[in-house]
């Protein structure tokens, strides 16, 4: 699996099923650019949870409604709901253990 670029106009529709976890980033952002790497490994690990990520500079509405501050912010969603929201870069075992929490 990949990490998929989401925009605006599609976020909720891609995010409404099962464990997603978004990354909320920017091109000048370095903690941003670690974290990549970190999302990009995962996917291709956990067949479970949706990757994706969005540009905050492009996409304004979608941080703003989650209030998103300081990126880089990883949302949490399952089944829609925001279940976690985590900001500042996380290593690939501390995220791998906070998305089992919420895979079956």
């Amino acid at each position: 699996m990949t990490v998929k670029v989401v925009e605006d106009s599609n976020f909720e529709q891609e995010t409404n099923t099962g464990v997603t976890i978004t990354d909320f980033w920017a091109t000048w952002c370095g903690p941003c650019r670690m974290q990549s790497p970190v999302l990009d490994a995962l996917s291709g690990e956990m067949d479970n949870v949706k990757f994706v990520k969005m540009d905050v500079d492009a996409n304004p509405a979608t941080p703003a409604s989650f209030s998103v501050r300081a990126i880089p912010t990883l949302l949490i969603k399952k089944d829609g709901e925001v279940v976690e929201r985590l900001t500042g870069f996380h290593n690939k075992e501390q995220l791998a253990n906070i998305l089992d929490k919420y895979t079956d």
